[in-house]
């Protein structure tokens, strides 16, 4: 029996909503990428019968979505402001609310001829990717305890023509380890507490490690905060994105490691906890 693009994504729809949200346009994302072309074509030609190869493919990977897989680590990339970025089940799969961290982080670069940061956790390169990519002057660092993740984030320095130094490590010790010193310090770290992540379906498919952040998911901050005391330079800025609710805990964590800094919680699209701001004088 032929399948028509129509009838494709039709039944694909119903497959993958059930654990989407946005099953029509997954079911359109994934066959575009079957057929190679864009979804604007796919508008445009409904009654365009399948190849039993390309059917047949496109059934495979519409099993995967239903089963709950992320569709990035399907599709193998992720957007992420304004670039694709490459992801496996290495990496956490890059999230929109993360973008609120990196504008913050850009418009602190803005205007200046020489700064040097750092993307603690780095896990695909997206933020320390980006922001070199954005801000050539900057000296731009990455770490994390990861060999795979690192591997994934090197590609993606290398996709987007980024000048990266990459640091396998905990946290800031690689830096600290050759004394180097830093103006903006951005992490994104595990913020879900242990218990929580096995009731998670994230934890199904995205690693563990860039997921489970301690007894009260703030065990790494704590460990950043006292580390970045002997890192951050003077009129430095701290960027740490945090979970929904957690904005009171992490202030007052931040508080006592940078006593005379300014702090403050900012919100993301929704209206929940997203980013600390640690203006350090």
């Amino acid at each position: 029996m032929v399948t028509s693009i129509h009838a494709a994504l039709q039944a694909a729809r119903r497959l993958i909503q059930p654990v989407s949200d946005s099953a029509a346009l997954d079911a359109h994302v994934l066959l575009a990428g079957v057929l190679a072309v864009d979804r604007g074509y796919l508008l445009a030609h409904p009654e365009q019968a399948l190849t039993p190869e390309q059917d047949a493919q496109f059934a495979a990977l519409v099993e995967r979505c239903a089963a709950g897989e992320p569709l990035a680590y399907i599709l193998g990339r992720r957007a992420f402001y304004d670039r694709d970025f490459m992801v496996s089940p290495a990496v956490l799969v890059p999230r929109p609310e993360t973008e609120l961290l990196l504008e913050r982080a850009l418009a602190f670069a803005k205007g200046r001829s020489a700064l040097s940061v750092v993307d603690v956790g780095t896990g695909s390169g997206a933020l320390a990717v980006t922001l070199a990519a954005l801000c050539p002057q900057a000296m731009v660092y990455a770490t994390d305890v990861s060999p795979a993740a690192l591997a994934i984030a090197r590609q993606n320095a290398a996709l987007h023509s980024a000048n990266v130094t990459f640091y396998e490590g905990d946290l800031l010790l690689p830096l600290l380890e050759r004394d180097i010193h830093i103006d903006l310090i951005m992490a994104n770290l595990p913020y879900i507490a242990h218990d929580e992540v096995p009731t998670l379906a994230v934890s199904q498919y995205e690693p563990v490690l860039a997921l489970d952040g301690g007894t009260d998911g703030l065990d790494l901050v704590r460990r950043l905060l006292l580390q970045a005391q002997s890192c951050i330079k003077s009129h430095g800025l701290m960027l740490l994105e945090i979970g929904a609710g957690q904005g009171a805990a992490a202030s007052r964590e931040s508080k006592a490691a940078f006593p005379k800094a300014r702090i403050t919680v900012e919100l993301d699209y929704a209206g929940l906890d997203r980013i600390v701001v640690i203006e350090h004088k």
